[in-house]
């Protein structure tokens, strides 16, 4: 385990402690590349259509499930999870992603009010690029719960996953990138803590949201707090259509079903008057 050590990204064999593969951190310019061109694709990538969007997450959910056995064998490889566990997360993952392919357009469409007088209705709209740190225990689904609903919803996502899960990580990037997605849609990230500070406090990134320890989230939530985005969650495991949240120490906890949309959200009040109308004791 001293080899693990000495590389915060490298699958280890869980039964034997034989580091089997390692993988460099990005750091300074590297890093900063990388932001700009999440930056650039959610310009880009905020004005497809949701539709658009959606088929793009669907197609991902897909390609998971005819990778099954590959992504299975790949979790019980670097964190020890029984193969039949491993197949029944990939089999979740890939339902969430389904979930939000089909559901998504539905729950991020504008929303009419009752007023009197015109018409009013609020709207949804991405925030910008969004950063995901992530656990070790359930290598995929943690990460699809985060970047499914965020994806169809326009914003655009960077994951640094856990040091122990380098490969799922980097295999999750290829399910996007063979789907199609552009470059800087999702992105994931072998970065250091250090790094992880500077790149929240990025202008480009808008939200962050952390799964795992209180102490994890204590650092994460202290820097990203000051944009005022960011959600800390205990992990936990459920359908993607049940919401998740109202227990003890899970933060927000607003994630799945409908309320998956609304976690990293620009929610606005839109008003249309009629041509004729006054004006005078609208804002009140």
């Amino acid at each position: 385990m001293s080899e693990q050590r000495k590389n915060p990204f490298a699958t280890v064999d869980p039964y034997t402690g034989e580091t089997l593969a390692e993988f460099p951190a990005i750091e300074g310019a590297e890093v900063d590349a990388v932001l700009e061109t999440a930056g650039d694709a959610f310009d880009a990538w905020r004005k497809r259509s949701i539709e658009e969007r959606a088929a793009l997450v669907g197609r991902v959910a897909g390609l998971m499930k005819e990778r099954k056995e590959t992504l299975a064998r790949l979790i019980t490889l670097e964190m020890g999870k029984l193969i039949s566990e491993a197949r029944g997360e990939v089999d979740l993952a890939a339902s969430v992603l389904a979930y939000y392919a089909e559901h998504g357009p539905a729950f991020a469409a504008r929303e009419p009010l009752d007023v009197e007088g015109g018409e009013a209705y609020l709207v949804n709209e991405p925030l910008g690029v969004l950063l995901g740190v992530m656990p070790w225990n359930f290598p995929l689904y943690q990460v699809v719960r985060f970047a499914g609903p965020n994806l169809v919803l326009g914003n655009t996502v960077l994951v640094k996953h856990a040091g122990i899960c380098p490969q799922s990580a980097l295999a999750l990037e290829v399910l996007f990138r063979d789907v199609g997605a552009p470059e800087g849609v999702y992105t994931n990230l072998f970065v250091s803590h250090d790094e992880i500070s500077r790149i929240i406090d990025s202008p480009v990134v808008k939200g962050a949201s952390l799964t795992g320890s209180e102490r994890a989230g204590a650092r994460v939530a202290e820097r990203a707090g000051r944009k005022g985005m960011v959600w800390v969650n205990h992990p936990t495991s459920t359908q993607p259509d049940l919401p998740f949240g109202g227990i003890r120490r899970s933060g927000y906890g607003r994630e799945l079903s409908k309320l998956g949309m609304q976690e990293f959200v620009n929610r606005k009040l839109v008003r249309v008057l009629p041509p004729d109308a006054e004006l005078s004791g609208i804002a009140g």
